[in-house]
């Protein structure tokens, strides 16, 4: 029996490509733009796409795609798949929801305890042979006011973290949840959150919707002694803003994965000694990577047995 073929438009490494053969026809067109003109007679045959939120895949790219019955983005992230072209033609689509999230929460308190403890600066220091005398004191961590702004998965491994921390947790979703401990405070604006919390972390996802809720007044909101952690979408934080926020004592310092304008450095943030970057690794590990790939596996094993999948958008 012929496999179905599967069209990938993300990087992947080749023990993940081995794996997917063993199931489908991979046709492998990595790519970090979008290619609209199509990929020839592979893509009149492709039944199954495997890409990204980042990648994504828009209504020019499918057109090219006349026989496509699944698009899986790899991670949670889903901000530049066209989902609505994509119901209009009833094609499935689904995500990694939960899947790296453990390691996505890994990176993100790295990266808060590097900004407040000022580890980088620290090390680099250590280097040169400055000794604690001649540096600045840095606030502890424990026992602070841990502000999440999007409760999924990633939000609730961070707050476990924080909870580690003896971390009080407070957090803005769309709606309010039911399902969390009764100690964990909700707000009903970002702005709010950011006033009450000494730490502020961003999980949620990109797009329109969440495009620079991280604002001026939101920094200003979070003031002197505050912390940004951004693990969600670059987009969701206004650069110009932090930035100027950084420059001028607004807010005491932050943690960055995620940052406008990827891959390129972030320009404006680099010359500051208060933030901490990583180029968006906040998912990537051999666990995280396995249990996406294996997210994956098991929804286009529901999708063609008839089953419901596991993580539907």
């Amino acid at each position: 029996m012929s496999l179905p073929p599967l069209l990938v438009i993300i990087p992947m490494h080749p023990e993940q490509l081995s794996e997917l053969q063993t199931r489908f026809e991979v046709i492998y067109r990595p790519s970090h733009h979008p290619t609209p003109e199509g990929w020839g007679p592979d893509g009149e045959r492709v039944r199954f796409v495997l890409t990204n939120g980042s990648r994504g895949m828009s209504a020019a790219e499918l057109t090219h795609l006349p026989n496509v019955e699944l698009v899986s983005a790899l991670g949670a992230g889903y901000e530049n798949l066209d989902i609505a072209a994509m119901r209009a033609r009833d094609i499935v689509v689904v995500h990694g929801a939960g899947a790296n999230a453990p390691t996505v929460a890994d990176q993100g308190f790295a990266l808060l305890l590097a900004a407040i403890r000022r580890i980088p600066e620290y090390d680099a220091a250590c280097r040169k042979g400055i000794w604690r005398d001649a540096l600045p004191m840095q606030p502890g961590v424990a026992g602070k006011k841990l502000g999440i702004v999007g409760l999924g998965a990633v939000g609730r491994q961070f707050a476990k973290r924080g909870e580690g921390f003896d971390m009080q947790i407070g957090y803005r979703n769309r709606n309010r949840r039911d399902d969390l401990p009764s100690h964990y405070q909700y707000f009903d604006s970002v702005t709010a959150l950011a006033e009450w919390a000494d730490i502020l972390v961003v999980t949620a996802p990109g797009g329109a919707e969440s495009h620079h809720m991280i604002n001026a007044d939101v920094l200003r909101a979070l003031g002197k002694d505050g912390f940004l952690v951004n693990l969600g979408r670059g987009s969701v934080v206004d650069t110009a803003a932090l930035a100027d926020a950084l420059r001028n004592g607004v807010i005491a310092g932050a943690g960055l994965d995620v940052y406008e304008g990827e891959p390129s450095p972030p320009a404006a943030l680099i010359d500051l000694q208060n933030i901490v970057l990583s180029p968006h690794v906040a998912g990537r590990s051999p666990e995280a990577e396995a249990a996406t790939l294996s997210m994956f596996m098991e929804n286009t094993r529901r999708y063609q047995a008839g089953e419901p999948v596991m993580t539907p958008l």
